[in-house]
């Protein structure tokens, strides 16, 4: 009897020790793009303290929606940052594209650009604040408009913070420009000078800092003409925040030469506005973005690949958005 129970104590452990290394090295299964079947374009994503990922996307869906997910790839909508009572109405008629949330303090911080075709001088960026990702979002009104601040075309904002200070990055195909913010991020800082780091062809900018370097993110060509959108991303490094940004061959993001990261294919094109990298418990980095797929050229939709780190710099296996892939270990 006793060798028996010694027996099946030793098949339990065993059991239990195959299956909790099983658990802890299984396999990432296959996801397939795009993530989101419909329109969701210029996404900004952040890691919230409920476990969720939230994402925000320009306005193809009214008042600026929001989704949320547990591993970057099923993601659900969890209603939108505004309301029509609450909605920001500094630009009339205008839309709320390309917003970027971040966590200042105890708040969520939505910086958003609020615009219409064409309105390039009187177009402008606010900011919104919340005590959960998921709202309300409390708007606080204009930051700076186009004609104010010197800088046509002012849309796409990007926060940063860097050795203490916080930054706003800005601009769509007119250059691109940064100012330092008040401590709260809610303003400009009084008497800050804005600056361009980059030339005439970006847009959709978004900085991410790794071993050293700084990599600004932007994307190039038209990204809303449906199978024509020739948008691409793009990438550029820098030793310091405020540039020069490079390519491999040493040539400035100012006179705008960069390196491709995702281009078009046969399944997406318009591949680009990405937002912020996030990295999985396995510390592989992947990128949200948008594209226009082939299959369903309504809109642009939610795009997830993972970025590869080469002789430091980043790479998307063959350049392009995957159709099938395996999922984040999140």
């Amino acid at each position: 009897m006793e060798n028996k129970y010694m027996k099946r104590l030793l098949l339990m452990e065993a059991f239990i020790a195959i299956s909790i290394s099983l658990m802890a090295g299984e396999p990432s299964k296959p996801y397939k793009n795009p993530v989101v079947n419909y329109s969701l374009p210029d996404p900004t994503v952040i890691e919230a303290e409920d476990g969720y990922f939230y994402l925000y996307a320009t306005e193809d869906i009214r008042n600026l929606p929001i989704h949320r997910s547990k591993d970057l790839v099923n993601w659900e909508s969890v209603g939108t940052a505004f309301t029509t009572e609450t909605r920001p109405t500094f630009e009339p008629k205008g839309n709320l594209w390309a917003p970027d949330i971040n966590k200042i303090g105890d708040k969520y911080v939505l910086y958003y650009s609020m615009s219409r075709w064409g309105g390039e001088w009187t177009c402008g960026i606010g900011v919104a604040t919340a005590n959960c990702p998921a709202g309300p979002f409390k708007d606080h009104g204009m930051m700076f408009r186009s004609n104010e601040i010197g800088v046509q075309n002012s849309i796409d904002p990007f926060y940063i913070e860097d050795n203490g200070r916080k930054y706003l990055f800005w601009g769509s195909f007119r250059g691109i420009y940064g100012v330092e913010l008040k401590e709260d991020g809610l303003a400009v800082k009084l008497g800050a000078e804005k600056k361009q780091i980059a030339g005439t062809a970006y847009e959709g900018t978004y900085i991410h800092k790794r071993n050293g370097y700084y990599y600004m993110f932007a994307s190039t060509g038209t990204c809303c003409e449906g199978l024509k959108s020739t948008y691409q991303t793009v990438v550029g490094r820098s030793k310091s925040l405020w540039g020069p940004y490079l390519n491999k061959q040493g040539k400035t993001m100012l006179e705008n030469n960069h390196e491709v990261l995702i281009s078009k294919n046969k399944s997406f094109v318009g591949t680009g506005h990405n937002a912020e990298l996030v990295t999985d418990k396995a510390g592989n980095d992947w990128i949200l973005y948008h594209g226009v797929s082939v299959a369903n050229p309504h809109g642009r939709v939610l795009l997830l690949d993972r970025v590869n780190w080469k002789k430091g710099w980043p790479i998307v296996k063959n350049n392009s958005a995957s159709t099938e892939a395996k999922k984040p270990k999140l």
